[in-house]
């Protein structure tokens, strides 16, 4: 196994997606407010910003140089050519969510699912010193907002797995993961459950972002932990634990030709040490992901 940082620090790294077609990598760094790009043949690295803080970045179906990236409350479809500081623009806003909602919130990740469908998360800005869960986790499907659970403090990690018919979430102040039954047809979740309890198993920090490999286990970032954790859904087992030289490691997704490498990105809040908010590569680690899902506009 290897570990490599092949990204400078970023405030907060989030919202990793390997894009196949582009054999690239997308993040965005989310109170930067910017968009960055990695492509891992060339080693060329471009970012662009954009007004306001943005949450996850994923791309469009059947379109070029088209997202839907989550930008405060908003989600919206913009284009960017991925040149370095080129300009963003909004083809169309899709919606606002967490309307009525007094409290601070802004959208936190977001993925799509098999069928092209946009999940994405709130969080409390001040999750830190409120106790207080005003977030919700929304579906887009074909532009329509849809609310499957509300009372949520910290939305992050999203993962799907149609062999068992689930899918995997966190909320990351709870220090578990959840699992709910996925409907693929209708991207219905239900029977929310517990499969995994960081206290339980004496795992230091929380849950953030997470991906799924080819054999159905779960890679875990643990936010305040300085390690990505590999876990078994069906049997709650704690399979593997890896070091990351940042103490906020916030996302995983597997990428690379053969989906044999694992992208870690970090954050550096009031964290000390050279490679905090790096992004890194993990390879050799005999395990291979799956494809990421792009949105379908229908």
């Amino acid at each position: 196994m290897e570990l490599a940082a092949i990204c400078d620090p970023v405030l907060i790294g989030e919202g990793p997606h390997w894009d196949e077609k582009q054999q690239c990598l997308y993040f965005v760094s989310v109170l930067e407010g910017s968009l960055h790009k990695y492509v891992p043949v060339t080693g060329e690295k471009t970012k662009t910003n954009i007004d306001g803080r943005v949450g996850f970045i994923v791309p469009v179906d059947g379109a070029v140089d088209q997202f839907v990236i989550g930008v405060g409350r908003t989600f919206q479809r913009v284009e960017w050519n991925g040149s370095e500081g080129s300009e963003v623009k909004v083809v169309e806003v899709i919606g606002d969510v967490d309307q009525g909602v007094a409290a601070p919130t802004a959208i936190n990740d977001g993925k799509a699912d098999p069928r092209g469908r946009l999940f994405g998360g709130t969080m409390n800005v001040n999750w830190e010193n409120s106790p207080h869960r005003h977030g919700s986790l929304y579906r887009i499907d074909n532009n329509n907002i849809y609310k499957l659970c509300d009372n949520i403090q910290l939305s992050n990690g999203l993962a799907w797995d149609l062999r068992e018919k689930a899918m995997y979430y966190t909320d990351s102040t709870e220090r578990k993961i959840r699992r709910y039954d996925y409907d693929v047809d209708t991207g219905d979740i239900s029977n929310k459950q517990f499969i995994f309890d960081f206290e339980k198993n004496h795992i230091g920090g929380m849950p953030d972002g997470i991906t799924i490999d080819s054999d159905g286990n779960l890679w875990i970032a643990v936010f305040n932990g300085s390690c990505v954790i590999k876990i078994d859904p069906r049997s709650g087992k704690l399979l593997q634990k890896i070091p990351i030289p940042a103490k906020q490691v916030t996302s995983v997704i597997f990428g690379g030709q053969h989906y044999d490498v694992l992208f870690v990105t970090s954050a550096r809040l009031r964290a000390g040490g050279p490679q905090c908010g790096c992004t890194f590569t993990i390879t050799g680690l005999g395990v291979k992901g799956l494809p990421g899902y792009k949105y379908k506009i229908v």
